[in-house]
Order: structure tokens, then C-alpha cells, then sequence
């Protein structure tokens, strides 16, 4: 019987997350303007980068930080200004506990590798639910909506697209993740039809689907 296999992305689907709070910290922590730091790194492309996999490590990250933006930022103090940024969704998170018990989980997401690396800081009820299954898109080299992500993300777990489904905010990554033929969710906490009860159903239904092949 086959199992399937759940992608949840972070941001805004399993942890609400605003980028506005999260400068403000990072101007705080490192001394420098909240517009320099957003003119050399963000606008500069190095954090786009950083999601594609440009550094391989943690420690290159924040060494290729220090030398962009002039300004030192330490593990602790990426983890302090990413958590002030964040809150939990709890039916989100309860969802993903729910599909555990039904197939595998991962995680699915945007983001650089200093990110995975601290997700146990930041979210441990997300961490402890996914145990080592903690992909991003800087260990996949792609983005979404990349195709390449989605099929690199399956190779992973050896699954046929047609048993994965992708939980995600982003209508573009829904879409790249159909055309790649996977199942989509589109989540959106405030709307009914797509908030976490919707989704758990939606989950059950897709594991049923997939047992019954």
C-alpha cells in the first residue's frame, strides 16, 4: 500500500512571519540602519541567493553577511531577530501533526541554510514533528516554483509525484507544484476554505486517495 507524502512550506503556513519586525531586530542587534542592511543584502540578491544554496554552511552565511553589509551577525542574533519576527499557527501546526500519522512529513521551503540549521530554535513544535525531514530550497539548489525543486524533493523521499502534495501560502508555488505533478493545498489562515480545518480534511482525504491505489 502506498503512503503519501506531505510538503509544508514555513512562512505564513506553519508560522506567520513579517518581515518588518524582522529588520527592525537585525538594525538593533548589529548597529547598523534598517536601510542598509535591506540595500546591500535583500536588494543586493544575496538572500535570494543564500535560498538557491550559494553557501553551503551556517557559518559561510554569516561570513558572506559580515562582508556584504559590514556589519558582524552571530547564530544567536539571526535566531533572535528571525524569532521576533515569527508566531505559531496552531491549526497549521496541528495539521501537520495530523498527516505524521497519515504518510510522511517534510518540510518544504524558501530559505537559506542557516535557517535549517537553527529550526529547532525557532520552531521546536515544527522540529520535533519533522525530525531530520527539514528540506529547503539552499540543500535542493532550486526555489520554488522551480520545478527542479519539486522532483529534488521526491528523489529524496523515493515517491511518485502523484502521492505528494505541497501546503503552501503561495499560489505560484501551488502552481509549480501541480505542473510538477503533485496534489496542492493553498493555505490561507483567514479564509474558511483554506484555513486549518479545510486542510486537515483535505489531508485525510489525500491519504485515503493514496492507500486506496
Amino acid at each position: 500500500m502506498a503512503a503519501p507524502l506531505f510538503l509544508f512550506d514555513f512562512d505564513q503556513t506553519l508560522y506567520a512571519y513579517d518581515f518588518r519586525r524582522r529588520l527592525p531586530a537585525l538594525a538593533r542587534l548589529t548597529g547598523a540602519t534598517q536601510y542598509h542592511l535591506a540595500s546591500t543584502w535583500w536588494a543586493g540578491g544575496y538572500e535570494a541567493a543564500a535560498e538557491g544554496g550559494e553557501f553551503e554552511t551556517t557559518e559561510e552565511y554569516l561570513a558572506a553577511f559580515a562582508e556584504v553589509t559590514g556589519a558582524a551577525l552571530t547564530r544567536e542574533q539571526w535566531i533572535e531577530a528571525r524569532r521576533e519576527a515569527m508566531s505559531p499557527i496552531p491549526g497549521a501546526i496541528r495539521a501537520l501533526e495530523s498527516a505524521a500519522t497519515l504518510g510522511a512529513v517534510s518540510l518544504l521551503s524558501n530559505n537559506p541554510i542557516v535557517f535549517r540549521d537553527c529550526l529547532p530554535d525557532l520552531a521546536p513544535d515544527v522540529a520535533a514533528i519533522l525530525g531530520p525531514n527539514d528540506l529547503v530550497s539552499a540543500v535542493l539548489g532550486a526555489r520554488k516554483p522551480e520545478r527542479r525543486i519539486y522532483t529534488r524533493a521526491l528523489g529524496s523521499f523515493g515517491v511518485a509525484s502523484a502521492h505528494a502534495m505541497l501546503v503552501d501560502d503561495s499560489a505560484a508555488n501551488i502552481a509549480g507544484a501541480v505542473e510538477a505533478g503533485l496534489a496542492g493545498f493553498l493555505f490561507d489562515r483567514d479564509d474558511a476554505a483554506r484555513g486549518p480545518v479545510a486542510l486537515d480534511a483535505e489531508i485525510r482525504a489525500f491519504a485515503a486517495r493514496v492507500a486506496g491505489e
